[in-house]
């Protein structure tokens, strides 16, 4: 369905706008950086809103808000942008985070005497990097996407090897090399799709790439081009391993667009490209996708629960996490798919509110190892009370979003793998050791020398966590409309997939039901 007014286009120019001015604006009183910058994310928020009054919730299963525009078309390459439920889903969940990062930024480049450039230039990355986001979830052409996926490497790099700790070229590096070469093997991938493809002005269409009669064998080597790329945005296991040192290094704003945000390019990529271009390889290697899947929640969990600086194992709660994520998508029923879908949308606030709570003590302590802190809930109860609701989130406590989608995840897994779901099941037990166990020694206990005068919540800091904890609320106890975004796409994926829908016990359906 197309619109009149190119909404997607605008959500795409209005962020480049605000970096541009960013850039170009003279140093200059600090708080006017700010008031741009926060200005501009919140004027995209706005916008994101009237997209969503304009999408057809009806007709979630159909992308929507179309536009299509010859770019290269010697090549078949076109500037072709539009969304179905999953994608809206996500745009709605990144526009958000990112004035949040603004605000939690506020301190983090510019303070302590910091010149205001360093601030400057790091929020016109951040606005930078919105662009890419917006059209990485948006885009309907496969050169288009390729190129985005590879281009959204660049502001990540800079704003961890620019603004990170002390082994920050190492981790932005490694981030570079890892996200270059899972790239680089897709770019394979694409290009030999697109030469079995209709060819024309629009070779690389998705929607003109997806029912190809490829030959078997071709259909699976493209499959894996694409996956390993996918495996690694994700991330998945054993390819996971530049996510630890980028988390641990980064800023904590830019540790939450990266692992809230971008890491769900990953997911996304594997519902939305691997499975409708090649649904025989797809069904090919789920068995063994699923056993990775699984090994990722338990391995990802474990290393969480042996982590002794917080930023690492936060990093490591999302190897687990996205386990579950990808488990429900190649588990191939719609309860399991519809909440994977969910279950992106949920991790990026639960992950993103965790990664600023954590950047939150770091800044007051000037450390992110968990031995120096202890006891701070007598000190700081208003952050105690906070980091508890959301560490509670990450362990998926009823009541909370990411309740609802792990849940949809594993009953539907387990209509399909019974004995898979019940070994990741494990995964829930290991992530209520890990979060409390980060609790106790964090909050609890006696005041370690040197907290005494810990600072409790700041206004900014309270406003870029409040909207966080209110939409897991929300989305926890009323997930009908959610939900209804993104059950359609599930029918549509397993019909293209080929595969029969399994009933399971409950479904993403009777789950909106309980709202009514």
């Amino acid at each position: 369905m197309s619109s009149s007014f190119p909404w997607l286009t605008a959500l795409v120019v209005l962020p480049l706008l605000g970096a541009v001015t960013l850039w170009v604006l003279p140093v200059g009183a600090r708080p006017r950086t700010r008031a741009v910058a926060l200005g501009f994310a919140l004027a995209e928020l706005v916008l994101a809103v009237g997209a969503l009054s304009a999408f057809d919730t009806s007709a979630a299963g159909t992308h929507q808000l179309a536009e299509t525009y010859a770019w290269i078309p010697q090549l078949g390459v076109s500037y072709a942008v539009a969304v179905d439920g999953v994608g809206l889903s996500l745009v709605l969940m990144s526009v958000l985070l990112v004035p949040l990062v603004v605000l939690a930024a506020w301190r983090e480049q510019g303070s302590d005497g910091a010149p205001t450039d360093r601030l400057r230039r790091y929020l016109a990355l951040v606005l930078l990097l919105e662009v890419f986001i917006v059209l990485v979830f948006a885009a309907r052409d496969l050169f288009l996407f390729y190129v985005v996926f590879e281009a959204m490497l660049v502001p990540v790099y800079f704003m961890i090897g620019s603004y990170g700790g002390a082994q920050r070229r190492y981790a932005a590096v490694k981030f570079l090399l890892f996200g270059l070469a899972g790239g680089l093997v897709m770019l394979v991938a694409v290009i030999g799709l697109a030469l079995k493809g209709p060819g024309g002005s629009q070779g690389f269409l998705i929607d003109n790439l997806v029912g190809l009669s490829l030959d078997p064998t071709l259909e699976k080597w493209l499959f894996i081009g694409f996956f390993v790329a996918f495996a690694v945005k994700a991330p998945m296991f054993p390819v996971h391993t530049w996510l630890p040192d980028a988390a641990e290094q980064a800023p904590a704003g830019t540790s939450t667009l990266l692992v809230g945000v971008l890491d769900k390019v990953g997911t996304f990529g594997m519902l939305t490209l691997c499975l409708p271009l090649f649904p025989a390889a797809s069904r090919w290697a789920a068995p063994v996708i699923v056993v990775l899947a699984v090994v990722s929640i338990l391995y990802g969990a474990l290393l969480a629960i042996g982590q002794k600086d917080m930023f690492r194992l936060v990093a490591y709660t999302s190897v687990s996490h996205f386990g579950f994520i990808v488990l429900g998508i190649f588990a191939f029923t719609s309860t399991s798919v519809s909440g994977s879908s969910f279950y992106m949308v949920n991790h990026g606030f639960s992950t993103g509110a965790l990664f600023l709570l954590v950047g939150f003590l770091v800044a007051r302590r000037g450390s992110a190892q968990i031995a120096d802190f202890g006891g701070l809930q007598k000190v700081v109860p208003v952050l105690a009370g906070t980091f508890l609701v959301v560490g509670l989130s990450a362990l998926s406590l009823p009541g909370l979003s990411t309740f609802v989608s792990e849940f949809l995840v594993l009953v539907g897994s387990f209509a399909r793998h019974p004995a898979v779901a019940i070994v990741a099941t494990l995964g829930v037990v290991l992530a209520a050791i890990y979060v409390l166990w980060l609790y106790q020694r964090v909050f609890t206990g006696p005041v370690r020398p040197g907290l005494e005068a810990t600072p409790d919540l700041r206004a900014h800091e309270r406003w870029a966590i409040a909207p966080l904890i209110a939409v897991m609320l929300v989305l926890g106890f009323v997930p009908g409309p959610a939900l209804t975004l993104v059950r359609e796409s599930a029918h549509l994926t397993l019909e293209q997939v080929g595969v029969e829908d399994v009933t399971a016990v409950v479904s993403a359906t009777s789950v909106e039901g309980t709202d009514e």
